[in-house]
């Protein structure tokens, strides 16, 4: 072969080198948006830098994926049904011990799960990986159950339906009641 030849086919080569260097972050980036949902936007924020979103957001991944995560039996969802429908019951009553309860129901869900239920911060990071769409609602609901002392009762039913939405994506819909307290 002809030096032109080598030539061309090194050129060639570079080219398509920078083409890979260039599109596979790009590919990386559309596949953690597609997974993350409006977290992966909240992580960029809050970082300030796409790159260190991402690798957080690729640490999350793999964490994931080292919990031995299961769904619930068709008994365990219904078991939760029915403590579900009491939560609702009791908002009637006493909201703010029904805000307590939602709040204990959801962590004894993610740990039936597997998911770990140490802090909220590591609950939510483990929660984005499959349960993004849901997050907004369990920050809601968290933020009024941490002042929960000074919450109206607004506030408290509004976390009630922020519970709620949680609950549905962790047992699912069909397991849950809409009865109760109203949106």
């Amino acid at each position: 072969m002809s030096t032109g030849i080598w030539v061309l086919i090194a050129v060639a080569a570079v080219i398509l080198a920078a083409v890979i260097v260039t599109l596979l972050p790009l590919r990386r980036r559309m596949q953690l948006r597609s997974r993350f949902g409006p977290e992966y936007d909240r992580a960029v924020e809050q970082s300030g830098d796409r790159r260190t979103a991402e690798h957080e957001l690729a640490q999350r991944e793999r964490r994931h994926a080292d919990l031995d995560l299961h769904d619930l039996s068709a008994e365990q969802k219904r078991h939760y049904a029915g403590r579900w429908a009491l939560v609702q019951e009791r908002f009637i009553d006493d909201p703010q011990e029904s805000l307590t309860e939602a709040d204990r129901l959801i962590s004894s869900i993610l740990g039936e799960r597997g998911y770990p239920t140490g802090g909220f911060d590591q609950q939510v990071a483990d929660l984005s990986v499959e349960h993004a769409a849901a997050l907004d609602h369990y920050r809601a609901a968290h933020a009024v159950a941490n002042h929960r002392d000074s919450a109206s009762t607004e506030d408290i039913r509004g976390a009630i339906v922020h519970y709620r939405e949680l609950f549905h994506d962790l047992v699912g819909a069909e397991a849950g009641t809409t009865k109760g307290v109203q949106q």
